[in-house]
């Protein structure tokens, strides 16, 4: 039986390994070359989280400029958000501070828990242009987690999504908790103010 449902939305630069990362996610599948994404993808996945049954529902959103009038609708009331950048792409790197943006004005939810991930941590070190160090940083400095993953070897795929809902599920057990304690009630919500470590990025390694 299924605990709860949460909504997740990918977001970054288009070519960056979003639909990549969800496929092999719901399906533990790669493949190697993939249709851009028109607009939105869907996927959902049962993972056990603390020994509890939890769906994930992920909307994949298409990195194009002239499909965000589409894909902000699909933010609205995400209760996890992946924000994915390619390794070997500087620019999609630079490019994470407009999709955080992006991302809190359009999740209404203040306790959204976004993940950062660095995409294709398989390539040749020749090829890589943004550090781990480099990632890990920029999450730490905005209060994100922050992961390195792979598509094509699974390196993390799976971490990604579980360590978010985790923190996701405490902080409502955390939110009941105190609800109880002070007026007898119980709320039926997934927000829930919880305090954040310095940096996230401490339980989240690239492998």
């Amino acid at each position: 039986m299924v605990f709860v449902t949460l909504k997740y939305i990918i977001i970054g630069d288009s070519e960056v390994g979003k639909s990549s990362l969800l496929l092999q996610f719901t399906e533990q599948h790669f493949q190697p070359i993939h249709d851009l994404t028109i607009g939105v993808e869907f996927g959902a996945k049962l993972l056990e989280v603390d020994g509890r049954k939890v769906k994930l529902e992920i909307w994949d959103t298409a990195g194009q400029e002239t499909f965000l009038s589409i894909t902000r609708s699909y933010y609205r009331g995400a209760d996890g958000a992946l924000l994915v950048y390619d390794v070997s792409r500087r620019e999609s790197f630079e490019h994470l501070g407009r999709w955080l943006q992006e991302c809190h004005q359009n999740c209404h939810n203040d306790e959204v828990e976004i993940m950062v991930v660095g995409m294709k941590c398989d390539v040749d070190e020749r090829q890589r242009e943004v550090t781990e160090d480099e990632g890990r940083n920029w999450a730490a400095a905005h209060g994100l987690y922050f992961i390195e993953a792979s598509a094509k070897t699974a390196l993390n795929v799976e971490q990604a999504f579980a360590l978010t809902a985790t923190t996701i599920l405490r902080n409502f057990d955390y939110s009941n908790h105190q609800m109880r304690k002070t007026s007898g009630a119980s709320r039926v919500s997934l927000k829930a103010p919880v305090d954040r470590p310095q940096t996230k990025s401490e339980c989240c390694g690239s492998g």
